[in-house]
């Protein structure tokens, strides 16, 4: 198919080591352009990963009457106004995780994706591990899915940072916190009805550092998980059913072209000699989400899963997961 011209919005460092190589892998993908508040820091971008033009504002970038479509890993609070600048310009948008900061703000998109594609950028949709675990899931080797257990966590204390920055939409929850909320609608393929969390906030930055939660999917579905931007760097998931369980050993930040185990136990036994590894195919989960992307554009095929929609209902269980910290009670996701 005839590639996809695409632009970029910022220069941030999930673009310049994970997005844009990916990009520039693709036969399906022409990166023409990239922006940054300040020019010279897009022109340094553009120079080092070989970007034809380098734009020294966003509306610059969204007005290229040559780029079709547009990847936005912006601050988490430009996520939805730069998303609707683009769309309105008659771009497509592939946007960063969380897409919006509230269920009210991803529904001001909805009307702005019946004339474009807008998605939310969850590349571990598309890597073959996330998809074996569901077809797992689905043919039924671990019985009924009964438990889905997510660990995930980093440390950064720096105040400069914009995941440190409340106003911005930094802590754990926003920006971690949203793959386990994935991690069980992906698994589950349902919506959770209820969710309650525990959040400790920093004393001085004011974010969440840490927040567990457990979520409700009824006909005996938990959910449960912890994030962290404080703590030692780890991150699993463990999907339990009432037959087995799969795991998950590098879940989210799986090597770009690297090869990922995944661990089967069907026979549960506590020593670890009934659990199998398989090896998975080496894959680019970015350069995949990109693949997919453009092809739904250059195809005009809708986004399935993977649209506004999707963005609307994990906002609404973050939105529940902070009523449960304002409450301390359950919350109805809604």
């Amino acid at each position: 198919m005839k590639p996809v011209v695409w632009g970029i919005l910022g220069t941030s460092k999930i673009g310049r080591e994970q997005v844009i190589p990916a990009m520039l892998s693709s036969p399906l993908v022409e990166l023409r352009a990239i922006a940054s508040r300040s020019l010279p820091a897009a022109q340094a971008a553009a120079r080092s990963a070989g970007i034809a033009q380098a734009y020294g504002s966003y509306e610059a970038l969204i007005a290229d009457p040559f780029i079709e479509a547009i990847y936005n890993p912006l601050p988490n609070h430009l996520h939805v106004p730069l998303t609707l600048q683009a769309a309105a310009a008659g771009k497509h948008v592939l946007c960063e995780k969380p897409f919006a900061l509230s269920a009210s703000e991803a529904q001001g998109a909805r009307d702005a994706a019946a004339r474009v594609h807008i998605e939310e950028a969850f590349m571990v949709r598309h890597h073959p591990q996330w998809l074996r675990a569901r077809e797992l899931v689905r043919a039924g080797r671990i019985g009924e899915p009964r438990a889905v257990q997510v660990f995930f966590s980093y440390f950064n204390d720096d105040a400069a940072n914009i995941r440190n920055q409340t106003a911005m939409g930094g802590g754990a929850l926003y920006d971690i916190g949203c793959y386990a909320v994935l991690a069980g609608r992906y698994l589950f393929e349902a919506e959770p009805l209820r969710a309650v969390s525990l959040v400790d906030r920093d004393p001085v930055l004011g974010t969440d550092r840490l927040t567990s939660a457990l979520l409700d999917f009824g006909a005996g579905r938990q959910l449960s998980f912890t994030v962290s931007t404080q703590c030692v760097p780890f991150q699993r998931v463990q999907v339990v059913g009432t037959l087995g369980r799969i795991e998950l050993l590098v879940p989210f930040n799986a090597e770009r072209g690297g090869q990922m185990r995944l661990a089967l136990d069907v026979g549960g036994r506590l020593d670890g000699s009934s659990v199998t590894l398989e090896t998975l195919p080496p894959a680019d989960q970015y350069r995949l989400e990109v693949e997919a992307f453009s092809r739904r554009v250059r195809e005009g095929r809708p986004p399935g899963g993977a649209g506004v929609g999707d963005a609307v209902a994990q906002a609404q269980v973050i939105d529940a997961l902070w009523r449960s910290e304002r409450s301390g009670a359950w919350a109805a996701v809604a």
